[in-house]
């Protein structure tokens, strides 16, 4: 891979409604603009040593903020995961692992084995989200919702998944349900690898994909439309994240093949 960036935003993306305010006028209530909205971060697909080294301090940093039992990256992408990093000046500030369904199954087959094999009985392809952290001081909504586009657009347009489930703790049910619109699928029982208790949530890819069609790139919606899907990328910057994922597909890169 030459290049693991796959795009570049802005912590705040602008809208178009500020776009077309007067310079110097705002809405009623609005805050004045600051530095924070040139900021910019990237996405990286987690290939190299550096990058993997710093989300795992970022891992181990949050995990153990709340008490979990420590994870980690293993030390390579592989044909089944793939990590993705949101770096600002190369600092990783989020972290997500797409998770691909296999012969050896997934993480979350250990607490919920049986819901999962309904799913696959059903003929959904699956895959998971996991070891996903967000900086709490340099990261935003904007980082997540970034991160968690471009880990759908990996696993659904260019692997074909059908459905996401995701291991959450009780307590962020109600976030990913007002954020993504999950929906649980499996009650809370024990996570062993991080020793803690966990629900199993799961969303269609499709309906991901509506929503981030008709919000992404909508920051404006933000105020109504209450999720991640208003700070989303736009079609184009979908389009050329697709491009660079598919340009980056090579043996160098197994993850992406």
């Amino acid at each position: 891979m030459v290049s693991t960036t796959l795009i570049a935003a802005r912590f705040q993306p602008r809208t178009s409604l500020r776009a077309r305010m007067p310079s110097g006028q705002r809405q009623p209530n609005e805050p004045p603009v600051t530095d924070d909205s040139e900021r910019r971060f990237t996405i990286e697909s987690a290939e190299s040593l550096i990058v993997r080294q710093s989300a795992n301090r970022l891992l181990r940093e949050r995990y153990g903020w709340r008490g979990y039992h420590t994870v980690s990256l293993p030390a390579n992408q592989t044909s089944s995961r793939t990590t993705l990093t949101a770096l600002e000046n190369g600092v990783a500030i989020g972290t997500i692992t797409v998770g691909l369904d296999d012969t050896a199954g997934m993480n979350s087959d250990d607490a919920f084995g049986d819901e999962l094999d309904a799913l696959r009985q059903a003929g959904q392809r699956l895959c998971e989200f996991t070891k996903l952290a967000i900086d709490p001081i340099t990261g935003n909504k904007r980082v997540l919702a970034a991160l968690f586009h471009v880990a759908h657009i990996v696993a659904h347009l260019l692997r074909g998944r059908d459905r996401l489930v995701m291991e959450v703790n009780p307590r962020h049910v109600r976030y990913y349900q007002r954020m993504l619109g999950a929906q649980v699928i499996g009650s809370e029982r024990i996570n062993r690898a991080v020793n803690a208790p966990a629900v199993l949530l799961s969303l269609g890819f499709d309906y991901i994909a509506s929503c981030i069609h008709e919000f992404g790139g909508h920051p404006e919606c933000a105020g109504t439309e209450r999720s991640l899907y208003p700070l989303a990328f736009t079609p184009d910057e979908e389009r050329g994240i697709v491009a660079r994922l598919m340009a980056a597909q090579q043996p160098a890169s197994p993850a992406l093949n």
